[in-house]
């Protein structure tokens, strides 16, 4: 019992400092929360809206007595005079309606200062002899593109609609120059026709056209691809929190230095209580106060920010792992130290370095080969066992790779705990 009540005393001790409560849980949910803001909604799982892009049409057409639209069923049945009436109509459409806003201009100059005062991003200019050069074997029918200089993806979007939307009227001129080329006629009746049955032979109609001018299509054998926003914010979350338990652990354990300085464990060592048992006290202190660091933060981090960690018997795995090592590393450390006074030097480079080392593997980026080195650096120190393990738990591989890490860690731990004790016994023997 009375290793308990040390560690509970030295526990309190420890979540009632500011300071302690920063490094615990403040820093690693700052750090994390910022990536999480900088990324928007894509960690919770929300979509990418497009903004619906404003396009302005100065439809100058006069017509083509030798192209009547009126006189027969346009392709996707769009009725229309012109065929620049038939291009804005279907841009009309109802299928497009969450992409683009169109509205007319009586000239080309309206429609160019609505852009450039931005109350349209897109101005479309189609001239009077629109339809006349349509008509025209070896005519070049020409829409003017207007856009605002400053965007890009609006106006990218309504010049691929455009594009693949004229490409399907191109198709239907090129019938009708080689169908006038074939029968060495031009007469009207004969475009007409020309038009009619293309219109209706084709896979995709002009009206549909312009529909299906932007598809995402996710292939039926290609498997469910994770959020990308949680496969940052993840690894950036697991290396922060192993960075910040590891100053924990050291801090947690550096009572002991702080308590011999102030003269008060070696007045503890004369109580009757052995020292075995005020050490393990203190030990044990280290311990919990990390178990209770780690936990919060898996669940926090669960809940707030919905990263998923893996298998509960994974999880735990990692977790008595890192508690573990990072506990008895600090122990280790602090029984290296003469004094409270070197603890700045441990805390800025030794910790830090460690650290740094350990969470390569967590931002390694690039080739294959600069991951495969910066996993194999980060090995050299137990933070990055520890990123290991918790790696594998969120990438769902099989227990038994789980626990070979997570034994590992216990073999770091187990190293660190039995020098630490033995230079503790030795300093107060």
């Amino acid at each position: 019992m009375k290793t308990l009540d040390i560690a509970i005393k030295d526990m309190t001790q420890s979540f009632r400092t500011a300071v302690a409560l920063v490094f615990m849980f403040v820093l690693p949910l700052m750090v994390t929360g910022l990536f999480y803001v900088m990324f928007g909604n894509i960690a919770q799982g929300g979509e990418f809206d497009l903004p619906v892009t404003k396009v302005i049409v100065a439809n100058l057409d006069g017509g083509s007595p030798a192209l009547n639209l009126s006189a027969l069923d346009a392709p996707g049945g769009v009725k229309a005079e012109t065929m620049g009436e038939f291009v804005v109509k279907a841009l009309q459409s109802e299928e497009l309606k969450d992409l683009i806003q169109v509205s007319q201009a009586p000239d080309a100059g309206t429609a160019r200062a609505a852009v450039d005062s931005q109350e349209a991003q897109v101005a479309l200019i189609i001239p009077q002899d629109f339809s006349a050069q349509f008509a025209l074997p070896g005519g070049q029918a020409v829409i003017e593109f207007y856009q605002d200089p400053t965007l890009t993806i609006g106006p990218g979007i309504v010049q691929s609609i455009l594009n693949q939307f004229t490409d399907g009227l191109a198709g239907a001129r090129i019938a009708v120059e080689l169908a006038l080329q074939e029968a060495g006629s031009s007469d009207i009746a004969l475009i007409a026709q020309v038009i009619q049955l293309y219109s209706a032979a084709s896979p995709v109609h002009a009206g549909d056209a312009a529909s299906q001018a932007l598809v995402v299509q996710t292939p039926d054998a290609a498997p469910a691809v994770a959020n990308p926003m949680l496969q940052i914010v993840g690894p950036i979350m697991g290396g922060m929190m192993i960075f910040f338990a590891f100053y924990t652990g050291t801090a947690s354990a550096q009572s002991i230095l702080r308590e011999e300085e102030q003269r008060t464990l070696p007045r503890l060592f004369t109580t009757p209580t052995r020292q075995a048992a005020i050490l393990s006290g203190k030990f044990l202190a280290v311990f919990l106060t990390v178990l209770v660091q780690v936990s919060v933060l898996l669940v926090v981090t669960r809940l707030v920010f919905r990263i998923q960690w893996g298998e509960l018997a994974s999880v735990a795995l990692v977790a008595l792992g890192i508690v573990a090592t990072a506990s008895s590393a600090g122990i280790f450390i602090n029984s290296l130290l003469r004094g409270t006074k070197q603890a700045g030097m441990v805390f800025g480079g030794v910790l830090t370095l460690t650290g740094i080392l350990g969470m390569i593997s967590a931002f390694a980026q690039g080739s294959p080969a600069a991951q495969q080195l910066g996993n194999s650096v980060s090995l050299l120190v137990p933070q990055g066992w520890a990123v290991r393990g918790l790696t594998q738990s969120m990438d769902g591989q099989p227990l038994g790779a789980v626990l070979q890490t997570a034994l590992i860690m216990l073999a770091w731990s187990a190293a660190f705990f039995a020098v630490g004790v033995w230079r503790f016994n030795r300093r107060y023997a």
